[in-house]
């Protein structure tokens, strides 16, 4: 089968989006931030309920955010006080999840020159991610707590659907999952609903090519190992 042009760019936008930790200070215009949340729009959702809610942080008010969770991730007293409010991960890591989780992180590690004894520089690097990895736009999403399972599937679809269009743009992306332990803090100083709950953050911006992080390229399984034809 020949593909065509219009295959051949959602294939290239798709296989092209990776999870970018260094960004470049260079903006993002607000009519690229809007376009690229009205097409994810478009994601599926049961009977069209559209359960995301977005948040966009630029300039001040993102480095505000950033640096209220930075200071109670640099106290471990603090740290300790701030939970997740939904299980992201297992409880009970079982193979092959273990594997590859410890897999992409000895990568990343790696190529930063962090070994296993250098926790100081593990955990700075992961205090990046608070920092929205220096990229100019950050997003938080949140959802309505009344939501159950079947709207969080629905939410991930949108999810994709930004991170793709961004691409498509030339732009990037980093999904992050760290920022729900500091739910309180986003809570307070983007002063939502009761109602809401934080979902996940994301960094928006152009991928900073210097830095070796973003030279990191994830395994992906063969279709052989998650796909059976029932014939």
């Amino acid at each position: 089968m020949i593909s065509t042009p219009e295959q051949q760019a959602v294939d290239a936008a798709i296989m092209s989006r990776r999870s970018v930790r260094a960004f470049l200070p260079t903006p993002v215009a607000r009519e690229d931030i809007e376009q690229i949340l009205q097409v994810a729009g478009r994601a599926p959702s049961g009977t069209n309920t559209q359960p995301w809610k977005v948040y966009v942080l630029q300039g001040e008010r993102k480095q505000r955010l950033s640096s209220a969770i930075l200071a109670a991730y640099s106290d471990p007293e603090q740290a300790r006080q701030h939970k997740e409010e939904y299980a992201y991960y297992p409880q009970e890591w079982v193979s092959p999840y273990i594997d590859r989780r410890r897999k992409v992180g000895w990568d990343l590690y790696s190529l930063l020159g962090l070994t296993r004894d250098n926790k100081a520089g593990m955990a700075a690097q992961h205090a990046k991610n608070y920092d929205f990895f220096g990229a100019p736009v950050g997003l938080i999403f949140t959802i309505d707590r009344v939501m159950e399972q079947g709207s969080w599937l629905d939410y991930g679809m949108f999810l994709q659907n930004i991170m793709v269009a961004a691409r498509a743009r030339g732009l990037d992306t980093c999904p992050q999952a760290a920022f729900t332990q500091y739910h309180r803090i986003i809570d307070e100083q983007l002063q939502l609903p009761e109602s809401e709950t934080v979902v996940c953050g994301m960094s928006l911006g152009v991928a900073d090519l210097s830095k070796i992080e973003n030279s990191l390229i994830t395994e992906r399984m063969p279709l052989t190992e998650f796909v059976k034809f029932v014939e």
